[in-house]
């Protein structure tokens, strides 16, 4: 049942590039493939304490190769880390533009372990040469319906319920749908605008998360998760929003042409992380969505940031329902085959005619 014993093996987390960099973590453990098709109550909280009673392996030696169409393989080899991870920030030494479309890439770890050579597949988001809008959203309570407000309710979920038994937030999936204006590629589609999903959650749900996503038709993107520790990092009373903001602040960094919708809840402070990124980033914020979750109520603290984002004049909805979300895209320029040009001459005229929607 457990993976006492088991020889070391690479699980790649989904990473992301632009014309200069790419960076992909990765984690050296002992485990077996995780199945999610369990019954019964005992085999789904067997397969969940598989997940959370990670054996790490540290000082494992591992090469990434990647390459592309007419491009010379490169070769990287990093060592794991205490807790096993291994972060791969890798600097081209020549300009690699991304296609006309996002795509995503494939790269390969190779490790040794008592069984000899062994490699994996990594996969790398390469968005659109010309593309001008992604998406930057939470997970707990934006797509999924955790309790992440109470926790014992939250943690009774995670451990007793595999990823096809977890309901989406209503209207999360077509909402997305419509934000990521379609998919584009045979073997491994890439939503036009590409998303990256950011959490507080542990880097052992990553494969939950990911089945739960494929399972819902969600689309799929890099996911910045944590390496919890007993510290302020983890703990402290304004963690999620700091983890939020700082993955906010990487990305409008790693992609200076981008601009950015933020969709999020109002149970971890995530009013707090996007006003701060409206302040710190203007003009790269498109849009803000946080959905007001059921038994979730808003403090003035995060009311004060809820009407700092509206007073930078950048679009936001809150509400219940992510079928009024869809209405306030329809509002502000969020079309299918829109991109920033049209949105922001949508933008423009709303702001000119009627304040920014809060519902």
């Amino acid at each position: 049942m457990f993976p006492f014993g088991q020889p070391a093996v690479v699980r790649p987390y989904f990473g992301y590039r632009n014309a200069h960099r790419m960076i992909l973590v990765a984690r050296a453990l002992r485990m077996r493939e995780p199945r999610w098709e369990r019954s019964r109550t005992i085999a789904k909280l067997a397969a969940m304490f598989a997940q959370f009673a990670s054996h790490e392996v540290p000082d494992l030696a591992v090469t990434l190769e990647f390459a592309g169409k007419d491009r010379e393989p490169l070769q990287v080899t990093q060592v794991s880390d205490r807790d096993g991870y291994l972060r791969f920030d890798v600097s081209f030494p020549s300009r690699w533009d991304p296609l006309d479309d996002p795509v995503w890439e494939v790269a390969r770890l190779h490790w040794r372990n008592r069984r000899g050579s062994q490699s994996v597949d990594a996969y790398v988001l390469s968005p659109a040469r010309n593309g001008k809008l992604a998406v930057i959203s939470d997970i707990d309570d934006t797509i999924v319906e955790t309790g992440a407000g109470s926790l014992a309710r939250n943690w009774r979920r995670v451990l007793a319920q595999m990823p096809g038994d977890r309901e989406a937030v209503p209207g999360a999936a077509d909402l997305y749908a419509r934000l990521g204006g379609g998919s584009v590629g045979d073997k491994f589609p890439a939503a036009r605008r590409p998303f990256f999903y950011v959490s507080s959650s542990p880097w052992n749900l990553f494969d939950y998360l990911v089945a739960f996503q494929r399972r819902h038709g969600l689309p799929q993107g890099p996911l910045m998760l944590r390496n919890w520790g007993l510290d302020r990092a983890t703990l402290g009373r304004h963690s999620h929003s700091l983890h939020k903001g700082g993955a906010i602040r990487h990305l409008t960094e790693f992609y200076p042409d981008l601009r950015f919708a933020l969709i999020g809840d109002d149970t971890q402070a995530d009013a707090l992380a996007f006003a701060a990124a409206v302040t710190a980033h203007p003009g790269r914020i498109a849009a803000v969505l946080i959905r007001q979750a059921p038994r979730a109520g808003i403090g003035p603290e995060e009311q004060q940031a809820l009407d700092a984002i509206v007073a930078a004049g950048v679009p936001l909805w809150h509400g219940p329902s992510f079928a009024v979300g869809a209405d306030f895209l329809d509002q502000v320029g969020f079309t299918a085959g829109g991109e920033t040009a049209s949105i922001v001459a949508a933008i423009d005229e709303a702001k000119a005619s009627t304040p920014p929607v809060s519902v």
